[in-house]
């Protein structure tokens, strides 16, 4: 599988998870399961996809004290996801021991940290009583995700040049807040298109809305790769 876009399953239940993926490919997405979804739903879910030939990004967001957060970064690992991420602001201990835990595998997924959420804007920082911006405190948990050992970061696209600049192109940047142009940006603050992303160095785009609200999902799915300039 080549391509950059993972399309978000942003849904209450799974029947229409299912509904919305049987109407893509893996050979153009892969595919996110959060908080909600998996709760919901639970590994057979992520197992199904899976069997029909997508990979998946467990996106829980891991953050707990240090043997807490590998426990379950490992059993991300034994669920055979493709890429599953931890809160930076858990601090260096317990991101190192999400990478520990991943020892062994042979085929263990991509480790990714959160830093920023692209829904808070720097007055939600501050009144949570940050002095940093929310570009400065990105730059701050990516170099430390870093240190610890991790593949890469979840950031805004506006975030992206900066962290390629710094970090070099073996850091995998995770960009969510992508729409197509004229879509409504909903709850994301910072968001861009898909092109625009890339160009500031995202590796994979998140993308909800433009392809799971549209009439015709397939059909949004392929506008984005031939905006990127891949073949369909």
């Amino acid at each position: 599988m080549n391509t950059p876009v993972i399309v978000a399953l942003d849904y209450p239940s799974a029947d229409r998870a299912r509904e919305l993926v049987a109407r893509l490919s893996p050979e153009l997405c892969r595919l996110k399961i959060g908080k909600e979804l998996f709760t919901r739903s639970g590994p057979a879910l992520v197992e199904t996809f899976q069997r029909e030939g997508f990979e998946v990004f467990l996106d829980l967001k891991f953050h707990d004290i240090p043997n807490t957060v590998a426990s379950a970064v490992r059993a991300a690992a034994e669920l055979g996801v493709w890429m599953v991420n931890v809160h930076a602001g858990g601090g260096r201990r317990m991101m190192e021991a999400a990478v520990a835990a991943l020892d062994g595998f042979a085929s263990r997924p991509l480790l990714i940290g959160v830093t920023v959420l692209t829904s808070m804007s720097d007055a939600d920082l501050a009144e949570l009583g940050y002095r940093e911006t929310a570009g400065e405190r990105v730059q701050r948990l990516a170099s430390l995700t870093a240190e610890c050992g991790l593949d890469g970061v979840v950031c805004s696209a506006l975030e992206a040049p900066l962290l390629r600049k710094s970090r070099g192109e073996g850091f995998t940047l995770v960009t969510p807040g992508i729409r197509l142009a004229g879509d409504d940006p909903g709850d994301q603050r910072r968001v861009v298109t898909p092109s625009d992303a890339i160009g500031k160095g995202a590796d994979y785009l998140v993308i909800g809305r433009s392809i799971t609200g549209a009439a015709d999902p397939l059909a949004a799915l392929r506008n984005v790769h031939t905006e990127l300039g891949l073949a369909p």
